[in-house]
């Protein structure tokens, strides 16, 4: 810990019991900002910390994920996966970022880092505010939500009407209930891998069977893994992961068999998580947006329960802008086939 002056400090958490004492002083926090997550979701290679400024009651907390550049003797600074960004217990009016935002930069180049990139959270009040003068925020794209105060049969008017008549269809084949067991965590991931295989997904789709074990037994929230099963036949059609974090749900993950695709499951699902998250009082309930960030057939699937869109946003931070060009030139000066960096794409050198 660092003391600023008898008013201010910060600190930087590497522990568990570190990071859950933050952690519990900010109730508004998403599952994707705790210890557990982190711990499950990193390569044995990076690091996990936790940055924290306290001034008084007031309390900034930013996960943030170290990770080598190679053999350069320099790192970068990456999110875990999901909706990252800083977290708070509630902002004072008149609130000055500099304290925090100048121990953040000092701190990155301590380490050695030479850029800094998060996902944000749409949800989390602010996060634009914690980070101003900090690189830059940018919108990405949109996901779509539902609000979980509006009274049940009005979030669902907002259903598209064939949505309606699909989950209404699928009720009377299938039936929902929680995974109560190891094995049938692990008949989903077989499923989800199976998903995952059939629509061409890139490599950092496919986490290792532990993750997901590890996900269902952390205390850090509550991830429920619901399965649909074949009335007729008993087999399990498909499952979707939905995680629970104050008062935040986020549809997670999901998978469904091949030859239950032409009535598909996971439609019921999100459909049942959304009635249980609004009884047991939730505000929030996330379906995400497409893949990579695209307004593909993945983002039309979930505006059919909703056209609550939020605009999701990256902060993408240069600290050392020397080294970063020559990394950049060093990955693409030499193309053979006159590729060049994507502008999009960040941090370029990647």
């Amino acid at each position: 810990m660092r003391i600023v002056n008898l008013k201010e400090k910060v600190s930087v958490a590497t522990k568990k019991w570190e990071w859950d004492m933050i952690l519990d002083k900010i109730p508004n926090h998403d599952f994707y900002h705790t210890f557990d997550y982190h711990a499950i979701s990193v390569q044995q290679s990076e690091k996990p910390v936790l940055i924290t400024y306290q001034k008084g009651n007031e309390i900034i907390a930013m996960p943030l994920v170290i990770r080598n550049i190679g053999n350069t003797g320099h790192n970068d600074i990456t999110s875990a996966y999901g909706y990252c960004g800083p977290i708070h217990n509630g902002l004072k009016e008149g609130f000055c970022n500099q304290t925090f935002i100048t121990y953040v930069h000092d701190y990155l180049k301590e380490m050695k880092v030479i850029s800094a990139f998060s996902r944000l959270n749409p949800f989390i009040e602010k996060q634009n505010l914690v980070l101003d003068g900090l690189g830059n925020v940018k919108d990405l794209s949109k996901v779509v939500s539902i609000d979980l105060c509006d009274d049940i049969h009005i979030q669902s008017r907002h259903y598209n009407p064939r949505l309606k008549t699909y989950i209404n269809k699928c009720r009377k084949h299938y039936t929902v209930r929680e995974a109560k067991t190891e094995n049938e965590i692990k008949k989903f991931v077989s499923i989800y891998y199976e998903n995952m295989l059939r629509v061409n997904a890139k490599d950092r789709y496919f986490f290792p069977g532990n993750y997901f074990l590890n996900l269902w037994k952390s205390n850090d929230f509550k991830a429920r893994f619901l399965l649909a099963f074949d009335m007729e036949n008993k087999e399990l059609a498909g499952g979707a992961v939905f995680v629970e974090a104050n008062h935040i749900v986020q549809y997670h993950l999901s998978g469904a068999r091949k030859e239950y695709l032409k009535l598909n499951p996971i439609k019921l699902l999100i459909d049942e998580m959304r009635i249980e998250a609004t009884k047991k009082g939730f505000s929030h309930f996330n379906l995400g947006g497409g893949v990579g960030n695209n307004a593909d057939s993945l983002l039309r699937f979930k505006t059919g329960f909703s056209k609550n869109l939020k605009t999701f946003q990256v902060w993408e931070y240069i600290v050392n802008p020397t080294i970063y060009n020559q990394l950049v030139k060093e990955k693409w000066g030499n193309s053979k086939n006159g590729e060049t960096p994507s502008k999009h794409f960040f941090p370029q050198y990647r």
